[in-house]
């Protein structure tokens, strides 16, 4: 089977949010009183973090801060591709005004792994995982959260949630994938926004990648420190002195749109 590339999976993704925007425009009146999902708001000077219902703070602080998107390196093999964090997809789904329930925000991944299995405890990344959506040119975030949890799932924008093993760890074999799952919470979204235009490009139609917002999520877990230590013990040449294993990062960082920067 042909691999769908990191650009593709985005290309697929923003139409499907960009129908879902247009259709959830067209249920409400044009009144932007009585449209809380789309109305802008005026920013909010001196925001605070904010802890979030679910567990994680919502880090308002950094609303319209431009500093990303890849946060700096924390550790040896960060920007290394063994094991990696995979950005595939991103959607918003609004129920409508006639249904029950809340629009949604969901940013789906892959991990995948080389060399010896990756093993990752259960429940994934605990209060590990950080998201930040950050708007084009130079806008700056438009959502942040930190101490999120990802959810394990069977692939695909439909996901199930997948049982946690026996064992109390995910396994990912070495050329194999686990799908993940993180939630992006309402209270996170940057006053200014909502769930439904943090995701429009600028301008809202455009063939152009750059136009549009671009998602990091990080994922921490002591097995990411793990592995990428007993992979450069088993692959440095002999002589070379070995790196101490606390000398590399337990993170995983995905971007949804960058220049290539693995190996710098």
């Amino acid at each position: 089977m042909t691999g769908v590339s990191l650009r593709s999976w985005l290309m697929l993704a923003l139409p499907v949010t960009t129908l879902l925007l247009v259709v959830t425009l067209l249920m409400f009146p044009s009144d932007t009183s009585v449209r809380p999902l789309v109305q802008r708001v005026a920013p909010v000077e001196n925001l605070r973090d904010t802890a979030l219902p679910g567990g994680g703070t919502a880090q308002l602080s950094k609303c319209g801060v431009d500093d990303g998107p890849r946060p700096s390196p924390r550790g040896e093999g960060e920007r290394g591709d063994d094991p990696t964090l995979v950005l595939t997809a991103w959607d918003v789904r609004d129920p409508g005004p006639e249904n029950p329930g809340h629009p949604t925000f969901t940013v789906h991944l892959a991990v995948h792994a080389e060399g010896a299995p990756l093993l990752l405890e259960a429940p994934l990344a605990k209060g590990g995982v950080t998201l930040d959506l950050y708007g084009p040119h130079g806008e700056g975030r438009r959502a942040s959260a930190r101490g999120l949890t990802a959810t394990a799932v069977d692939g695909g924008l439909e996901g199930k949630p997948l049982a946690a093993p026996p064992s109390g760890r995910f396994r990912v074999a070495s050329g194999k994938v686990l799908h993940l799952d993180v939630a992006v919470p309402a209270g996170a979204i940057c006053p200014g926004h909502s769930m439904l235009d943090a995701i429009k490009c600028s301008p809202e139609v455009t063939n152009d990648a750059a136009d549009c917002p671009v998602v990091t999520v990080t994922l921490s877990d002591p097995a990411v420190r793990a592995h990428r230590a007993a992979e450069a013990e088993s692959n440095a040449a002999d002589g070379t002195p070995p790196t101490a294993p606390e000398s590399f990062s337990d993170r995983l960082v995905a971007v949804s749109l960058e220049p290539d920067v693995r190996g710098t």
